[in-house]
């Protein structure tokens, strides 16, 4: 399998979640609930049989650069998305607002 060259990721909004397919087949979903200006990612999931691949970062980064094309705010709740921000925080960290970081437990950049 060639991993990220064959997934595709798409918002399947009335399961509030995006899907991350691999040749067809949903090989992972990071759920989300929206609340104003507001994304809220609760829950990321990348099938067993897809681990090691890489795929969850492609999700994850997937679905943050869509907030900020939205102009969303991010808040991880879901601790794969929480930690991807941690450690690519010159990327991503301004998504989540600035009085909301220490809840999460991300450092504001200098």
């Amino acid at each position: 399998m060639g991993g990220d060259d064959q997934a595709t990721v798409s918002d399947n909004a009335e399961r509030h979640r995006f899907e991350l397919t691999v040749a067809g087949d949903v090989a992972g979903f990071a759920e989300y609930r929206d609340r104003g200006n507001r994304r809220a990612f609760t829950h990321t999931v990348v099938d067993d049989a897809y681990e090691g691949q890489g795929l969850g970062s492609t999700l994850v980064r997937f679905v943050l650069d869509d907030a900020r094309t939205r102009g969303l705010a991010v808040l991880p709740f879901c601790p794969f998305v929480r930690s991807f921000i941690e450690h690519h925080p010159d990327e991503y960290v301004d998504l989540v607002p600035e009085a909301e970081r220490a809840k999460f437990g991300l450092a504001a950049t200098a």
